[in-house]
């Protein structure tokens, strides 16, 4: 009895270890396996049903990463997913649960870039050394680093009164300059958009410069033809309210209200999240200037 017993444990066993083998060669052969979540996430125009669906989506992402833990594109489905739940329906309620998420996102995406992010876990070094280093990560990273950088960008943003924080603030910067060189177009010109937030939000003692953050913001604007309302958005939350230029908080956020969200059709959910933020942040504008 005991000899049996012992011989259905191990067929058990051998049948996992095949289906977990199986499982991971299934998940690198066919990426539809997972959800594409640049399309399944931000193409969704109903935000109650993306709030309700986006985190059971990422738990499954996770189970299916444990049988395949170096799965690159799982990996990047993760940090724009975590990424993006956070800063569209996270963050503006309940900042220290986002700056959990966003640090998730971020350990997801250098998992991501494999050998090539190994540098960014490296302490001690200079930026002229970690841009170097970054030098190794082509156009078929982008993706993955952009979003990696997001998400750090967000994580340094909400905890600039930690010490920590602001230790990590070159490494993330010049992540974001590699992104730059890569191609700062992508993505309706999310990277000039984060440049723009990353020179608007910082004083000047920490490498801020407001004039410099507006020609971002207007490169990002001229380039999604100001359909892309995180464009406007930001550059009201962070450029005008630095700059205490009161006009253009208003005509920006104006601008956001008479727009139609499902103009670009693949960001509807980010358009309407936006709108709804800029409905929130109007509503603080005595606060701010």
């Amino acid at each position: 009895m005991e000899k049996r017993s012992l011989n259905i444990l191990l067929m058990l066993g051998l049948m996992a270890s095949l289906f977990t083998g199986c499982m991971s060669v299934a998940l690198r052969l066919t990426p539809s396996l997972f959800p594409n979540f640049t399309s399944t996430i931000f193409e969704e125009c109903d935000p109650e049903l993306a709030r309700e669906a986006i985190p059971s989506n990422l738990k499954l992402l996770e189970g299916l990463l444990k049988n395949d833990p170096d799965n690159k594109r799982i990996l990047t489905a993760l940090t724009l997913g975590f990424t993006g739940y956070s800063m569209l329906f996270i963050e503006d309620t309940d900042p220290e649960r986002a700056s959990r998420l966003y640090n998730r996102a971020r350990n997801y995406g250098i998992r991501a870039l494999g050998q090539k992010g190994s540098v960014l876990k490296r302490t001690g070094l200079k930026r002229e050394q970690i841009a170097s280093l970054l030098k190794a990560m082509d156009i078929n990273d982008l993706e993955t680093l952009l979003w990696t950088t997001v998400a750090w960008s967000a994580w340094i943003n909400l905890n600039l009164d930690q010490p920590v924080a602001l230790a990590q603030l070159g490494v993330s910067q010049t992540c974001l300059e590699r992104v730059m060189e890569l191609n700062g177009d992508y993505f309706y010109g999310l990277p000039y958009i984060l440049m723009g937030i990353s020179l608007a939000a910082r004083p000047p003692m920490l490498g801020g410069d407001p004039n410099r953050a507006n020609i971002y913001f207007q490169k990002a604007l001229e380039l999604n033809h100001r359909k892309f309302m995180l464009t406007q958005y930001y550059c009201a939350r962070f450029y005008a309210v630095r700059t205490q230029d009161k006009n253009l908080f208003f005509e920006l956020l104006d601008e956001i209200a008479q727009k139609n969200a499902q103009d670009l059709k693949d960001v509807c959910l980010i358009n309407i999240m936006i709108q709804d933020k800029a409905r929130k942040l109007r509503k603080m504008a005595d606060d701010l200037f």
